[in-house]
């Protein structure tokens, strides 16, 4: 047992604390577009086409739809796509299209059915491109709330840097307890795991792709396939930035304070419900690799915590190590993301959720032989036909 706590607290200094020394360096050179540089103008007023798929949203695509339309950037188009909706989505949708009839800027396209081979959404956003007349495509949810100088200062930045896929991260609304411990410590392995201030240097294999705000250069998107290439994309927003990442054009990620706003689940099993349905596609729907996963998970978040506890004198010392750098990434995530640094205290919790989150999406997609999302079945054979 001596041996093993060295060992393994070793391994856990190490991983932890490296993390929080690359993050030290990296997250300084992540631009905020929030900052007063960036309120500007883009040069050359590229036209800019903003597509919003929804599929029985219609508690929050008024108020979408709204705000999108209230934009300081005047070169711009919305294309909102009722994805087979069974409530009244697509009758709020032509609400508020009459009510900007005078400018035109909202159209609206219904789906009344789902062609073979397709996920609604990626079929949906792919539509909507088709009908696009702007340079630039903004693909993101139908529950994401905008202010009026996001997109401006979005697509300066991206053409001062001459970016091709440009993401900004939302600000997470969160009300509850258990929001904000999910929140933090899937923000934590977001950190551990994809490493944002990498995104940027071509030469890592390091992206991202965020579903409330892609903007892509349309020359890039048609480029790499469209929405076309990732028609069975459960995470079609990740992929999307790995195809544009891996044919070489350049992508950024940034902040943007309150630019964008979306509260993602409503308690700490809300969480659990929204993840359940895309868990398992990030593990390429293999339940081997997931079990594994589900190991190391508990082994990176849990045996710090029990190594402090069990282990005896200086054995505790790389645990400590551990557990301070850990605690350095949810300090350093309270000054962005709203979440108390206190929540740390709770990552035993949270790790204990997202572990059954991750069994029970493989659990529901093996018993089901697929998944059911938005009311609609996709086969698993489909599915991991249809990975990039």
């Amino acid at each position: 047992m001596h041996y093993f706590h060295w060992i393994a607290g070793t391994i856990l200094a190490v991983a932890w604390f490296s993390r929080i020394v690359d993050a030290a360096i990296g997250m300084p050179s992540v631009a905020d577009i929030s900052k007063s540089e960036w309120d500007r103008n883009p040069s050359g007023k590229p036209r800019v086409s903003i597509i919003v798929p929804a599929r029985n949203e219609e508690e929050d695509i008024e108020l979408s739809l709204t705000r999108l339309l209230e934009l300081d950037y005047d070169h711009y188009e919305v294309i909102a796509v009722n994805d087979r909706s069974t409530d009244r989505t697509g009758e709020i949708m032509e609400s508020v299209a009459e009510r900007d009839a005078a400018l035109g800027r909202l159209r609206v396209i219904h789906h009344r059915e789902l062609p073979a081979g397709w996920l609604g959404k990626t079929h949906a956003m792919w539509t909507a491109t088709n009908a696009a007349t702007g340079d630039w495509l903004l693909f993101t949810d139908a529950d994401v709330l905008f202010k009026p100088d996001s997109v401006r200062r979005a697509l300066a930045y991206a053409e001062a840097e001459r970016a091709d896929h440009v993401v900004v991260f939302p600000q997470m609304i969160m009300k509850r307890p258990g929001e904000f411990m999910m929140i933090a410590f899937f923000q934590t392995m977001f950190v551990f795991g994809h490493r944002p201030w990498k995104v940027a240097d071509p030469k890592t294999r390091d992206h991202m792709g965020v579903g409330a705000f892609n903007l892509v250069r349309r020359s890039v998107y048609e480029a790499v396939g469209s929405y076309e290439a990732l028609r069975m994309e459960v995470l079609d927003d990740m992929k999307l930035g790995k195809v544009v990442k891996n044919a070489g054009f350049a992508q950024r990620n940034v902040f943007g304070a309150d630019l964008i706003s979306i509260r993602w689940a409503n308690g700490a099993m809300g969480v659990v419900n929204n993840l359940t349905k895309n868990f398992f596609a990030v593990l390429s729907f293999q339940w081997p690799r997931t079990l594994i996963s589900a190991f190391g998970l508990a082994f990176l978040n849990l045996m710090p915590f029990l190594g402090v506890w069990l282990a005896h004198g200086w054995e505790r010392l790389p645990y400590a190590v551990a557990l301070g750098s850990m605690f350095l990434i949810y300090l350093g995530m309270s000054w962005r993301s709203g979440v108390p640094a206190y929540y740390f205290v709770l990552h035993p919790v949270s790790t204990a959720l997202f572990i059954y989150t991750l069994l029970r999406s493989m659990a529901h997609t093996l018993w089901n032989d697929g998944i059911v999302w938005r009311g609609t079945k996709y086969p698993l054979e489909e599915l991991r036909k249809g990975m990039v």
